[in-house]
């Protein structure tokens, strides 16, 4: 079954200007996935005549389905339907079912509809119709020389309602659609290039229907697998085989699959266990404590964080040593050492998370660098302590810290191997 594209376009100079932020592409990429239907591209353009008739022809050439969001205001800063007249080489008039519904629409709220709101219901004479019933600017379908286009509000809230009411059911009966099934592996503690060494004879087997995506972000990769086909039912066992047979290769390093975040997957694991957990922060500065309790639930095993940031709360609160701090420092293996075991005997839990180090942008020196942190998870059996060595800005080094925190407690709770 030839594949249906599509090409996302929105419109505005506020897109370029960095004003706003786009949201709208992906979750229309999102939905047209969901359905069957492939992106292809994805561009944005100002609120510039030349602009948007350049983009439209060259979309027409690549893409099926042509999806602009934007520009349908009722001020003069809005071209996009005078625009799309011009494309069309037609003109436009008001529309006499759109005209009832932006009249209705004041109407209920006690407002005076003026000539320039009026202006929403006139629409170019080859547009279908779509209702927006969450706003004033209603939708357009055309289908011309063999592709359809579509206009939609910039407003998200609009624009996903005349998606999921007008937009995506048009395409389904318009179009052939093939079955489309995405699956993620997430794995963390791993680098994308060592990644792909370990799998590469496995991705060199894989049938063509079914690519690979290595989608890396700070600390952790994604794998996508992508299937195209006409069952949804086989498309998911046979994605379902592959990572049954490369999971033995990198199973240390999955933590879970689709959506789930690595804070979630603690989170379970600590439900099951039973287990409870409290954490003394220092250069995390409550971050991790933050990535633990935004989970629903959490204070069934989460017993309380400690941002011990300078050397008196580390002594005050967590029974740190003088000595220790004065002989080896705030970031060094004793002090972690001494700041896990403290907040895990203060708040009488199973676990203790410890974090202290350098995040930058100063305060390093030649034996400690700015990104030398360490960490510490001190349990009943023993305590585990790892420096890191991270290079990123301050933010950066915060996330990966609290990330690898995170991911040396989910190993310890699943009796993985530790580096």
């Amino acid at each position: 079954m030839r594949p249906v594209t599509a090409e996302i376009i929105t419109i505005g100079d506020e897109i370029l200007f960095g004003q706003i932020t786009d949201t709208n592409t992906q979750w229309i990429g999102a939905e047209l996935s969901a359905i069957g239907v492939r992106t292809v591209r994805k561009s944005s353009v100002g609120d510039q005549r030349a602009a948007i008739l350049s983009i439209l022809s060259e979309a027409e050439q690549r893409a099926d389905i042509v999806i602009l969001t934007g520009g349908l205001g009722p001020t003069k800063d809005d071209i996009t339907k005078t625009t799309l007249c011009e494309y069309f080489n037609t003109g436009q008039a008001i529309h006499p079912e759109a005209l009832v519904f932006v009249t209705e629409f004041f109407q209920k709220r006690g407002r005076e509809l003026t000539e320039i709101n009026k202006l929403q219901a006139s629409l170019p004479l080859n547009a279908t119709y779509l209702p927006n019933t969450r706003g004033t600017a209603p939708g357009m379908w055309f289908y011309e020389r063999g592709t359809v286009f579509v206009s939609l509000p910039g407003v998200p809230h609009e624009m996903k309602g005349l998606m999921t009411d007008e937009v995506l059911p048009r395409i389904k009966s318009t179009f052939p659609l093939p079955v489309i099934h995405h699956k993620m592996l997430r794995t963390i503690g791993i680098g994308e290039s060592f990644l792909a060494e370990r799998i590469e004879a496995w991705e060199d087997a894989l049938p063509s229907h079914i690519k690979l995506a290595y989608l890396p972000s700070m600390g952790m990769v994604k794998l996508r697998l992508t299937a195209t086909g006409e069952s949804l039912e086989v498309l998911q066992a046979e994605v379902n085989a592959e990572i049954a047979k490369v999971l033995p290769l990198i199973s240390t390093y999955v933590y879970g699959y689709d959506g789930d975040e690595i804070e979630d997957v603690v989170a379970r694991l600590l439900r099951e266990s039973g287990h409870s957990l409290s954490i003394a922060e220092s250069c995390t500065g409550g971050y991790l404590s933050h990535l633990i309790t935004k989970i629903p639930g959490s204070s069934a095993y989460f017993q309380a964080g400690v941002v011990s940031y300078s050397n008196a709360a580390k002594m005050n609160t967590l029974d740190v040593q003088s000595a220790t701090l004065e002989n080896y420092g705030a970031v060094s293996e004793p002090t972690i050492r001494e700041m896990a075991e403290g907040v895990r005997e203060r708040f009488g839990t199973t676990f203790g998370l410890a974090t202290s180090g350098i995040a930058g942008p100063d305060g390093g020196t030649t034996e400690k660098p700015v990104g030398t942190i360490w960490i510490a998870l001190a349990s009943p059996e023993q305590t585990i302590t790892k420096k890191l060595t991270l290079g990123g800005d301050r933010l950066q080094n915060i996330h990966q810290t609290a990330l690898s925190l995170l991911n040396l407690l989910r190993k310890v709770l699943v009796g993985l191997p530790l580096d």
